[in-house]
């Protein structure tokens, strides 16, 4: 039939406000969505307004997954633009303590709630 038998198990959506722009990350984040996330990372950068990353519906990150909400940040941050993490589950906060990220988008262990955690 011409397509794939693959079915998307992960995504990420931008979503744009008038004040934001949001990058919702869905399902199981990693080597999959390079080109998602190559699309998410240009689009949110070219709008010049504060960037949320919500991972409340991320279900598995693996390396590639975190090294993406580092691009995101970095970037943005050299792009002079704040960028956020917010409802990241335990699964996400857990592994950026294990790998020493904790103060990576505010030095709070709070970026699990629901709040959005700015970046200075």
């Amino acid at each position: 039939m011409g397509g794939t038998s693959e079915r998307a198990v992960g995504g990420i959506t931008v979503a744009e406000t008038d004040d934001t722009t949001v990058a919702h990350l869905w399902g199981e984040i990693d080597e999959a969505l390079r080109e998602q996330a190559s699309s998410a990372l240009s689009r949110a950068l070219t709008r010049d307004l504060p960037v949320v990353l919500d991972a409340a519906e991320v279900t598995f990150i693996d390396s590639t997954g975190i090294a993406f909400l580092i691009q995101f940040l970095r970037l943005g941050r050299e792009e002079g633009l704040p960028v956020s993490l917010r409802n990241a589950p335990p699964l996400v906060t857990d592994v950026l303590h294990l790998l020493g990220l904790d103060d990576l988008f505010d030095g709070s262990p709070a970026v699990s709630g629901g709040d959005v955690v700015p970046t200075a």
